[in-house]
């Protein structure tokens, strides 16, 4: 079943909260509102320095941290 759009909401300020604390996650939400983004742009360049195993292992990483 699909999530709503306010559970996604909730969900995402929530992971902003926890990640990045009230005033970064203002700071965080101020600057993707004030400047022009291309989101799309922005994923395809976020990892091209990045081979497969490298994105695997800092995965592995993070969900050992949860």
């Amino acid at each position: 079943m699909a999530r709503t759009d306010s559970v996604v909401r909730l969900e995402g300020m929530k992971i902003l909260l926890d990640g990045l604390g009230r005033v970064d996650a203002e700071r965080f939400i101020s600057l993707i509102i004030k400047e022009p983004f291309d989101y799309t742009k922005w994923q395809s360049d976020l990892f091209e320095d990045e081979d497969v195993r490298s994105l695997s292992s800092k995965a592995m990483h993070a969900v050992k941290n949860i």
